[in-house]
């Protein structure tokens, strides 16, 4: 290879990585939008066939898409009224050019539908895939810290 060829390679090689950046922090805010607004179709949209998520206790570990799609329609939202998710801290590392791993940090409100409102705190562990072209997640890990209940809180719209 020539100087310039080794110089548009690596120029390519960076503009990927910008590009499949943008494309993971989609994924990562396609996750808590698609959830918090109960858009099916974003939220499934984010994950591989064959992907992993482990929400561990109490609620549990579910293997591919059609059991992501039963635990979401069967376990959590007949439990949740609403809640809103707030993702930071996203720190995405290559190991290649088709795979990437990060972790952020959560914060979600939300209230039961027996009104009862929530403050949830968890670490998300992702492995990212691109396949085909495109970037979904293989494996969510979620490491809950807290849970908790907030009593005589209340979440309403402004009067």
């Amino acid at each position: 290879m020539t100087a310039n060829e080794d110089k548009i390679d690596a120029l390519l090689k960076r503009v990927d990585e910008l590009e499949s950046r943008a494309a993971l922090r989609d994924l990562v805010s396609d996750y808590c939008i698609g959830f918090d607004s109960f858009d099916a179709d974003r939220f499934m949209s984010i994950w591989h066939e064959d992907a992993v998520w482990d929400i561990g206790p109490p609620f549990g570990v579910f293997n591919g898409t059609t059991e992501i799609k039963k635990a979401v329609d069967e376990i959590l939202y007949p439990f949740w009224r609403e809640t809103h998710h707030l993702t930071t801290n996203l720190r995405i590392e290559f190991s290649d050019a088709d795979h990437a791993h990060g972790i952020c940090n959560c914060d979600c409100m939300g209230a039961s539908k027996e009104e009862i409102v929530q403050m949830v705190n968890a670490s998300y562990s992702d492995d990212f895939e691109r396949r085909d072209g495109v970037w979904k997640i293989a494996k969510r890990k979620v490491d809950l810290h807290y849970f908790n209940p907030l009593p005589g809180a209340e979440m309403s719209a402004p009067a």
